[in-house]
């Protein structure tokens, strides 16, 4: 990739950096400037300077890397300066879980952002392929994002890999759940999870398909240390999960959306629980809260058991089934090694991939043990043909090879292939990503 810090000829100058948190070092100004422009993408307030402070120290505890593009020459009188970006973008390098416990660290793609007036300047597909290409020379077989909108990143070779729901529960008298209590619940000082919630979250991730590793802002978050707004929230409270033995292994933290807000909601904040029996105890909790009628959650998982704990299933009421983790495979030997297929069968492979980073013909073959073999096989005839997009959403098993072949997005050249790709590219558990970025 060329360098992001050549003035480039024309009309725009593309900068990359890495996030300044001290207010005195001269980098400051231009990274609070970037954090304005994205809120401005996103039709957020200004950002005050509490806010700035707060969010580039945990965007330098993540070591972003920040992208702007500037105007080159002048601007018209009265308008935005040259110093603010007419578009921005980040990334950060994560752990994936990939399935059966196996991590795979990617490059996480945020705060995407091209200003109305100067759409339509390849400014956006200019950024997008530096990047996946700088990624894939570091070595980084897969990147993710998540999407503010379905119809952008589909062209970048992009495919959705997980989904989330909102749920609203309705905890009043017909709220129960089957079996008993297998731990203790305890309410504690939100504070505390600014310590115990990545201890928490880090073995949730460990066990969780599709869990994208967490960015400092989601401790500060579940904490109630900072809002939507940049103030800390003191209306989030907290409760923890013991295991029989003592052990924290959950948490919710949640907060009330006030008496004006009919019927009375507690909303959650957070909810991370390391095993079953943590998820039902808590939710347990959530419904024993005293005066509240409904407990809703914007990120809920799709197969939820939940459902199949409550004895009126009809207690939840779900909607709003959205897109929630993108994927980008930038290497696909490499991406097809990393995974565990826990079934055996032999896959010829045919990738399409317009950006041309990714695509070939391999032979995939597994015995269900746990390395696959991936060879090149140029020239022979695929069983299965699809495009780069479609194997990043068939790779955490949450997307059916036969439901895209019905679909006519894959195509199935040997009978049975896409039923053979759907059992090895299954994983140990429902996949869902708890972590937006």
């Amino acid at each position: 990739m060329a360098d992001p810090n050549e003035t480039k000829s024309g009309k725009y100058t593309v900068q990359r950096f890495p996030v300044v948190a001290d207010p005195d070092h001269a980098g400051y100004s231009r990274c609070a400037t970037w954090i304005q422009a994205v809120s401005h993408g996103f039709h957020q307030q200004r950002r005050d300077d509490e806010y700035l402070a707060k969010t580039l120290a945990s965007y330098q505890t993540d070591q972003r890397e920040l992208t702007g593009v500037y105007v080159n020459g002048t601007v018209p009188e009265h308008s935005l300066g040259t110093e603010v970006p007419v578009a921005t973008y980040a990334t950060m390098r994560k752990a994936l879980n990939i399935g059966f416990g196996r991590q795979l660290e990617s490059n996480l793609v945020t705060a995407v952002t091209v200003r109305g007036t100067h759409r339509r300047n390849g400014i956006l597909r200019g950024m997008m392929t530096a990047d996946l290409e700088a990624a894939k020379d570091d070595g980084l077989a897969i990147a993710a994002l998540t999407a503010s909108e379905a119809s952008i990143y589909g062209r970048f070779g992009f495919g959705v890999a997980t989904f989330e729901r909102s749920i609203k529960v309705d905890t009043g008298p017909r709220f129960q759940l089957r079996g008993l209590p297998e731990g203790t619940v305890e309410v504690a000082d939100p504070a505390v999870l600014l310590d115990v919630a990545p201890k928490v979250f880090e073995r949730v991730q460990r066990l969780s398909p599709g869990s994208v590793d967490r960015q400092e802002y989601y401790r500060l978050l579940a904490s109630g240390s900072i809002g939507h707004d940049g103030k800390p929230d003191t209306s989030v409270r907290c409760a923890l999960h013991y295991d029989p033995s003592g052990s924290l292994d959950g948490y919710v933290s949640y907060r009330f959306k006030g008496w004006d807000h009919k019927p009375y909601t507690m909303e959650i904040v957070d909810l991370v629980a390391a095993s079953n029996a943590a998820y039902l105890d808590l939710w347990r909790f959530l419904g024993s809260i005293d005066l509240i009628d409904e407990v809703t959650w914007a990120e809920a998982p799709v197969d939820d058991p939940l459902a199949w704990a409550l004895v009126d299933p009809r207690c939840i009421d779900a909607s709003e089934i959205r897109d929630m983790l993108w994927l980008r495979i930038l290497d696909t030997p490499a991406a097809l090694r990393a995974r565990k297929f826990p079934a055996a069968g032999k896959l010829v492979l045919e990738v399409s991939d317009s950006l041309e980073m990714a695509g070939g013909t391999w032979v995939l073959e597994s015995d269900g043990g746990s390395t696959a073999v991936v060879t090149d096989a140029s020239g022979e005839a695929p069983d299965l043909s699809l495009d780069v997009a479609d194997l990043a959403s068939i790779y955490l098993g949450a997307v059916s090879p036969v439901t895209l072949a019905a679909a006519g997005r894959l195509h199935e050249h040997s009978p049975g292939a896409a039923y053979l790709a759907q059992q090895l590219f299954t994983v140990e558990r429902s996949v869902h990503c708890l972590t937006h970025f």
